[in-house]
Order: structure tokens, then C-alpha cells, then sequence
């Protein structure tokens, strides 16, 4: 690689600049004067977008910080925003999106390696240059899709939420067995590729079965349906799914069903807590329910039940669960 000309800066910051959109230009503290944020909310936020702490006086923020910054500030000052709320939004965001940046970085360079062989600065600016806008349009408009359809279901069948925020839902945990040994086992390749494949797999059954994924933790996928008969159809067709994936193993999966807490793309509450203590009871290809989807379903013809024994599990010394089927009528 030839050296770089007199007075050209380094690539690495040529492509920083490519990415971010503009040079880094400003300190913190200019940051929080020009948008009238306390410096201290200044450096909670930037933790909470998940960067680490990094001194006052380091010109690291750009014009579109600043903006950014101004913008968040107005947005509070409409109460479109509350105070309270703002670092949690921001950790909502920033997590969601640095999982989707590392897999966007990821792809990139398979592609440039694929092409080329090797990853290079000049390369990787140019690929970035030619990806970036493409890439910038199609999030917005994945993002406004998800918008519109959180924005249908929230305000359509508003009477299902009760006087704490709360939800009736089902969720349901899916859950890969023998992850562990299968990393031992399988190459850097056949590892991502069944990554990959568990990852479109669940994708497909659950948005097929009307369901939602709200994450995926390394080898576990977590869902939730609005309908306890869509949430039990999810589960039986994630099994039968994952029988014809010679790249997959077997899944064990759990569901419950009640009133779920959901905040900033997440669900918390009892029912949460069941459907995975649930899950780590069930053995390989099976289904566990609780008694609340049991209780649902029953008199369901698409669907068998089988009370099984109750088992003491951590949080729940007399858990009730009941093995999910197809009936036979069904089948």
C-alpha cells in the first residue's frame, strides 16, 4: 500500500467521516452548551447509546451530533419526550441498532473478501460509499413498516390493555438444545450457517403464525402472539420446521399466557418468567404450557393437551405444565 500524501488524512478517518457524515468537530461540553443540555444528562446519554465514557475536552461529536442533541432537547421540551424516559429510549435504540450495524459491517466484509480476498481501507471506503445510502433508505423504510404496525396494534384494540399497561399475551420461548456442544462441535462456517438458518427459520414460522419475534439471545428466540391459538400454532410449526433443517437441532419451546409489561421493545412480567422456566423444563422437540394456556385451549380441535407433572423450578416450587400437541384430528 503506498504511503499516504503529504497533509491526506489517515483512511481510517476518512471512512469515520464517510459513516458518520461529517467531520468531528466538537467536545462534549460544546455539545451540551449549544444544545442547552446539562453536561452531566450529556454523558448518561452517551452511555446509554452504548459508548464508553471518553473525556470533555476530546473533540469526538460532529454537526449531526449536534443535531441530534438539539433535536432530543426540543422533543423533551414538547413532552413529546419525558426526562425520565430518555435514557431508556436511548438504550432501546442503541441496542437494536449496534446488533443491526454489526451485522451490516459483517456482511459488508464478506462481501469485499468474497470479491477481493482481502479487506483494505480503500476498499472498505468505497464499498461504503456505494452501500451506505442504499442502506440508510431501506432501514427507514423497515422502520416506518414496524412503526405503522406497532402503531395498529396499539391503538386498534385499545381495550385490551388494562388500567397498569399491561397486555394479554402469549409468550414463547424457543430455544436451540444443545447449542453449547454444537460450537465444539461445527467450524466458524457450519456455526454461522446455523445461526443464520435458525434465525430466518424463526423469523418466517413466527410472522407467518401472526406472531412477533421481540429478540434473539445467541441461542434462544423470544416471541410473543396476540392469540393463544396463534401462539400455540407458532410453537408446533417452529418444531416442524426444524425437523427439515439438516443445519438445526432440535428446539424445546415454552408458552404462557396473561397480562405482560412491554417497554421499549421488551416484555417483562410473570407470564415472561413462566414461559422460560417452562422452556428449560421441556425436553428435546416438545412443548410445554402453562395452565392459562391449557385453560385457552382446551376444547380446541386443532390442538391436544397432557397434564404432566408439577415441577419445582426456580421462583416456582408447584409449576403446572401441560404438553402441547397436534391432534389428532388435525394432523
Amino acid at each position: 500500500m503506498a504511503p499516504p500524501r503529504p497533509g491526506a488524512r489517515p483512511l481510517d478517518e476518512a471512512l469515520e467521516e464517510l459513516v458518520l457524515g461529517a467531520p468531528r468537530r466538537y467536545t462534549r461540553s460544546q455539545v451540551s452548551e449549544a444544545a442547552g443540555l446539562d453536561l452531566d444528562e450529556a454523558r448518561r446519554l452517551w452511555r446509554a447509546l452504548g459508548f464508553p465514557e471518553a473525556a470533555d475536552g476530546d473533540v469526538l461529536f460532529t454537526e449531526r451530533d449536534l443535531d441530534a442533541v438539539r433535536l432530543m432537547t426540543r422533543l423533551t421540551d414538547a413532552g413529546v419526550l419525558e426526562p425520565d424516559v430518555r435514557e431508556a429510549v436511548a438504550r432501546a435504540v442503541a441496542q437494536s441498532m449496534s446488533r443491526l450495524a454489526e451485522w451490516q459491517v459483517g456482511m459488508l466484509v464478506r462481501v469485499i473478501e468474497a470479491q477481493h480476498g482481502t479487506v483494505t481501507p480503500e476498499g472498505a471506503q468505497e464499498i461504503a460509499a456505494a452501500a451506505l445510502p442504499g442502506l440508510e433508505e431501506l432501514q427507514n423504510y423497515v422502520w416506518r413498516r414496524h412503526l405503522a404496525a406497532a402503531v395498529r396494534r396499539m391503538l386498534v384494540p385499545v381495550e385490551r390493555a388494562d388500567a397498569t399497561g399491561t397486555w394479554p399475551l402469549v409468550v414463547g420461548f424457543a430455544d436451540m438444545v444443545g447449542f453449547t456442544r454444537a460450537t465444539r462441535r461445527r467450524s466458524t462456517a457450519e456455526l454461522g450457517e446455523m445461526i443464520e438458518r435458525f434465525g430466518s427459520t424463526t423469523t418466517e414460522v413466527i410472522a407467518d403464525g401472526h406472531g412477533r419475534i421481540v429478540k434473539t439471545v445467541g441461542d434462544e428466540v423470544l416471541f410473543v402472539a396476540d392469540a393463544v391459538g396463534d401462539g400455540a400454532g407458532i410453537a408446533l410449526a417452529l418444531l416442524d420446521r426444524v425437523r427439515t433443517e439438516p443445519a438445526l437441532p432440535d428446539l424445546r419451546i415454552g408458552l404462557a399466557t396473561g397480562p405482560v409489561l412491554v417497554r421499549y421493545g421488551d416484555v417483562y412480567g410473570e407470564v415472561v418468567n413462566i414461559a422460560a422456566r417452562l422452556t428449560a423444563h421441556a425436553r428435546p422437540g416438545s412443548v410445554l404450557v402453562d395452565r392459562g394456556m391449557a385453560d385457552a385451549l382446551t376444547g380446541d380441535p386443532r390442538y391436544a393437551l397432557r397434564p404432566l407433572r408439577s415441577v419445582a423450578v426456580r421462583g416456582y416450587r408447584h409449576l403446572h405444565p401441560w404438553l402441547l400437541e397436534r391432534s389428532a384430528t388435525a394432523e
